[in-house]
């Protein structure tokens, strides 16, 4: 069975929780990305960060990206997936808390992502239909 090693990217960059949402916005821009994972002071996941939530939660409340910290953002803890689950795991997991994007974690180290992209190259069609049909559905 395929693994979430085995599929994700690589290299997953964080935004420490102290760093403002304009540095996240900027670091997202450099590296082409849509979401970065906030990395607490202790080395731990604290969370992801969208393109979206800066919009919505900061852009759109008036408040300044530049005084904003990412980890003002981070909401409760961070949904990810163990690098040697399996490819069922990565999906439940995906479908059930409607994320579109998992850290994955070896032991606390943040290794990698798996994005919908990835699970879309590396299943089955039907596999990924269900996915897409459960992340487009309210």
């Amino acid at each position: 069975m395929t693994t979430a090693r085995e599929i994700m990217t690589e290299g997953a960059e964080c935004i420490g929780e102290d760093e403002t949402v304009l540095e996240a916005a900027k670091k997202m821009t450099e590296l082409g990305v849509g979401a970065l994972p906030i990395c607490g002071t202790d080395n731990r996941l604290k969370g992801m960060l969208t393109d979206r939530d800066i919009v919505v939660k900061v852009l759109g409340a008036g408040k300044d990206p530049a005084d904003c910290k990412a980890g003002e953002l981070a909401q409760g803890e961070a949904v990810t997936i163990g690098a040697d689950d399996d490819a069922d795991e990565i999906l439940r997991t995906m479908t059930q808390h409607k994320v579109r994007r998992l850290p994955v974690i070896d032991g606390h180290d943040l290794v990698g992502m798996v994005a919908q992209a990835d699970v879309a190259r590396a299943l089955p069609e039907p596999k990924v239909g269900d996915l897409l049909e459960a992340l487009s559905t309210d």
